[in-house]
């Protein structure tokens, strides 16, 4: 999967003195976390970068759910890595940094959930389709479920959620969070959705759907 939180890692604590406080924000957020940045491409097909879907697609659904009066908090705004951000972590893994820097954000903002946009690739070309990846709590499951049916709808897919079991930002941010595999760049069809503008605001839209329907009932 195209996701740079693939490998799980032991769980790291930002210190007291280096904490950040937002006092802004007084109620709890949605975080959208856009996937990879800067330095880290994340997957690709031809000369297309997962960094570049992510960031469009996310921005879309923060500007979705604003224009509905959500308080939502995008985590990057351009092409960069959060590992940049990261100067309190001693560690020499800049993949590390960038996990725990996405992670810390949960943690220093009253957050209700956390939607983590990536895209997928597989050595199977037929592959396609979104697949949504949840942690092993019911209400990130229902997330999950929430966001996959929103999804499959737009592609006309029956595909399940999916347990993210060895991901970092699912076994250690303690809120509902999810990752989303918005489709496969490695699929044509999936890649030609992905790309262009009118595709990535119809996933956008779904997204914000499902994140919509999630709160609406829970």
């Amino acid at each position: 999967m195209g996701s740079a939180s693939a490998t799980a890692a032991p769980a790291v604590q930002q210190k007291d003195d280096d904490h950040i406080s937002h006092t802004v924000f007084r109620h709890p957020v949605i975080i959208i976390d856009a996937g990879h940045g800067g330095i880290d491409g994340g997957t690709s097909a031809d000369d297309l970068l997962e960094k570049h879907i992510n960031l469009s697609i996310s921005q879309k659904v923060y500007m979705k759910l604003k224009s509905k009066g959500y308080p939502v908090v995008l985590n990057r705004n351009g092409d960069y890595a959060l590992s940049d951000d990261n100067t309190w972590l001693k560690s020499r893994s800049r993949h590390l940094k960038d996990l725990a820097q996405r992670k810390g954000l949960s943690d220093e903002l009253p957050s209700d959930l956390i939607v983590s946009v990536h895209v997928n690739w597989s050595k199977k070309e037929k592959s396609h389709g979104p697949v949504v990846l949840h942690q092993r709590e019911g209400r990130s499951y229902m997330l999950a479920e929430s966001i996959q049916s929103s999804l499959n709808t737009m592609y006309q897919t029956d595909l399940s959620v999916e347990w993210g079991k060895p991901f970092y930002l699912l076994n250690y941010i303690k809120k509902p969070a999810v990752i989303v595999e918005a489709g496969f760049i490695s699929n044509l069809q999936d890649r030609e959705m992905l790309s262009s503008s009118s595709g990535q605001k119809q996933i956008a839209e779904a997204i914000s759907s499902g994140i919509i329907y999630y709160l609406s009932v829970l």
